[in-house]
């Protein structure tokens, strides 16, 4: 059986669209993309999420000489927010890359990792987060993270009893 799947999704180069805290958390990406740690890769990634106080946390990917030890911009600001805010939800993350040492043609998504944070700070929060990712050509709007990952892995599917 042949099954398809479709994602919904808004993808503009118009700011005027974009709601002002939208504007702020993509404004903020962009100023803490600037300050990561990349010198390996020379790609630096800033992610700015809103929690439902309003407040919102920042997080830039961290490289490491010994490769795999660093951690990604949207894992940073996702465990900073659990853990100062552990029972607040997170209503909208914006992501955005700088390369350095080459041109970036579309907005990047998360890696898979992350995709998959995101989506079980979905799962415990019981809502979804906008997922906002952009470059200074384009703006792609997704309504939540399962969009990003439809396959997502869920720890319940291996704890199914046996009849």
């Amino acid at each position: 059986m042949k099954r398809k799947i479709e994602i919904e999704y808004i993808e503009t180069i118009d700011l005027e669209q974009l709601s002002k805290i939208e504007k702020e958390l993509m404004t903020k990406a962009i100023n803490v993309a600037n300050t990561a740690y990349a010198p390996y890769s020379e790609f630096n990634v800033g992610a700015a999420l809103i929690l439902e106080n309003d407040k919102i946390i920042t997080g830039n990917n961290q490289e490491n000489s010994s490769f795999p030890c660093g951690i990604c911009a949207e894992r940073v600001a996702l465990f900073s927010a659990n853990s100062m805010y552990p029972n607040l939800e997170i209503k909208k993350i914006a992501i955005t890359a700088i390369a350095n040492n080459f041109i970036l043609t579309h907005p990047v998504g998360p890696c898979g990792l992350c995709r998959q944070v995101l989506i079980e700070c979905e799962e415990r929060q019981n809502t979804e987060i906008e997922i906002i990712l952009f470059d200074s050509n384009k703006i792609i709007k997704l309504q939540n993270a399962k969009s990003l990952l439809p396959f997502y892995f869920k720890e319940d599917q291996l704890k199914r009893k046996k009849p």
